[in-house]
């Protein structure tokens, strides 16, 4: 699940993921506040990851600041897991192996694998 301070961020990076992933990856966007404003929202959080969650916990991908401290208020250890990964990538890498079955703690390496990818 994605969780950044811009809905349209975190819904666009959630079209990538599944674009790369495919249709059927349970990857939720989080972004902006209520009212549509740039922030992060508990409630809006709280209600994707009711949303992602199939039964085996669920990986939190913010992007930065106060996304994190906001995800980091529904932690839940072995069910709802933050990962400290570079958003675009982390994301991908977690839909990728959530597609493919990976269980939580193999989704969360995933994403955290993202985080020494080089680029060049």
């Amino acid at each position: 699940m994605l969780v950044s301070h811009s809905a349209g961020l975190a819904e666009e990076a959630v079209a990538l993921a599944r674009g790369i992933a495919g249709e059927r990856v349970p990857i939720v966007a989080a972004g902006g506040t209520e009212d549509g404003g740039l922030g992060a929202s508990v409630d809006l959080i709280e209600r994707a990851v009711r949303d992602a969650d199939q039964g085996d916990g669920v990986v939190l991908i913010p992007d930065l600041g106060s996304s994190v401290l906001t995800a980091r208020l529904l932690e839940v250890p072995g069910r709802i897991v933050l990962a400290d990964v570079p958003f675009v990538e982390g994301a991908v890498s977690a839909a990728v192996a959530s597609g493919g079955g990976l269980p939580l703690a193999g989704v969360l390496a995933a994403a955290e694998e993202a985080r020494g990818h080089r680029k060049l």
